[in-house]
C-alpha cells in the first residue's frame, strides 16, 4: 500500500481552491489516500504557472496518471517520491497540444498505483503522453541536443506522446521532434530505472516532399553496445527486433539522411518495446 497525495498549487506554491460538493464549500485542492486519488472540479480555471503535484510516502513507484481529459492515461515510473507537472498557457506551448487542454471550468484528475500485472506486461516502454520538455521527476523522459527554434511543436517529448499524425508538420496534431538540420542531432530516452528492450519502432514525419527521411539510424544502450537499422521512406511505423538488452536509457543517433532535395527529416514517434526490469514494491 502506498499513500498518494494529489494537489494543485499556484505559481507561488500555495494550494489552489475550488468549490466542492452540493453546498459548494471552498476547499484546498489537496487530497491524500491509499493507492488511488482523484480531484474533481467545477467552476475552476487553471492559471499560468499552476503546478499539479503528485507525492508518495515512498520512492520507486509505478503509477497510472491522467491529469487532463486530453491526456491519455499513462503508466509512469517515479524513482523519487514527487512529480511536478507544470501548467502553461504560453502561446508556444499551446500550439503543440489540443486547444482544450486545461481550459474551461470542469476538470478531473486521477492517479493510482499500478498493479503487478500491469508493471510486468510487455509494452512500449517509451510511451509517456505526460512527458514535458524539462525533467519533472517522472519517466520515461525524452530530451535532445537540438529542438528546432525551441518551438514546442518540435520538442523531443513529442516523439513519445503517442500521436502518430505525420502527413503535415507544425501545430497539433502534427507535432514532432525537429532537428533544425543539425548533422549530429541525437535524442535520449531516459527510463529512470533499468528495463529490458528487444524491439524498436520508428515513425517518420511524412509531409513529403517538404520532409526528408533517414536511411540509417542507430540506437545506443548504456552498456556501450548499439544497434544500427536500415530504414526507408514511409509514413507507416517501421519495426526492428534485436537481441534483448538491459539499459536505463537509449540514445537515438548517427542519423543518416536520404539524398533528396529536402533538408527536413523529423521523428513523429519512437517506440521501445520490452519489460520492466525494476521490481515493483508491494
Amino acid at each position: 500500500m502506498a499513500k498518494l497525495t494529489l494537489a494543485v498549487y499556484d505559481k507561488e506554491s500555495v494550494p489552489r481552491k475550488s468549490f466542492q460538493g452540493e453546498e459548494e464549500i471552498e476547499k484546498d485542492l489537496v487530497v491524500t489516500a491509499e493507492n488511488f486519488v482523484h480531484l474533481s472540479m467545477r467552476k475552476f480555471e487553471y492559471q499560468e504557472g499552476d503546478q499539479i503535484v503528485v507525492e508518495m510516502d515512498e520512492s520507486g513507484r509505478y503509477l497510472w496518471v491522467k491529469l487532463d481529459e486530453t491526456l491519455e492515461s499513462s503508466l509512469i515510473y517515479l524513482p523519487g517520491n514527487k512529480w511536478t507537472y507544470e501548467v502553461s498557457f504560453h502561446s508556444n506551448r499551446i500550439k503543440a497540444r489540443p486547444e482544450t487542454r486545461f481550459s474551461g471550468g470542469r476538470h478531473y484528475l486521477s492517479v493510482r498505483c499500478a498493479s503487478e500485472e500491469e508493471v510486468k506486461m510487455y509494452r512500449n516502454l517509451a510511451l509517456n503522453p505526460h512527458d514535458q520538455k524539462e525533467e519533472t521527476g517522472a519517466y520515461p523522459h525524452a530530451s535532445a541536443n537540438v529542438e528546432t527554434r525551441n518551438d514546442a511543436t518540435f520538442f523531443a517529448c513529442n516523439a513519445i506522446d503517442g500521436v502518430y499524425a505525420n502527413h503535415s508538420h507544425g501545430s497539433y496534431p502534427f507535432q514532432s521532434w525537429g532537428i533544425n538540420q543539425q548533422a549530429d542531432a541525437a535524442l535520449t530516452i531516459d527510463f529512470g530505472r533499468e528495463v529490458q528492450l528487444d524491439k524498436v519502432g520508428f515513425t517518420w514525419r511524412a509531409d513529403f516532399p517538404h520532409d526528408s527521411y533517414w536511411t540509417n539510424v542507430t540506437i545506443q544502450f548504456d552498456d556501450g553496445t548499439s544497434e544500427t537499422f536500415a530504414t526507408k521512406k514511409t509514413a507507416q511505423p517501421q519495426y526492428f527486433s534485436f537481441s534483448a538488452r538491459k539499459t536505463k536509457a537509449i540514445r537515438f543517433c548517427d542519423l543518416i539522411q536520404a539524398n533528396d532535395p529536402s533538408p527536413f527529416p523529423a521523428l513523429t514517434q519512437i517506440e521501445l518495446w520490452g519489460m520492466n526490469d525494476q521490481p515493483m514494491k508491494g
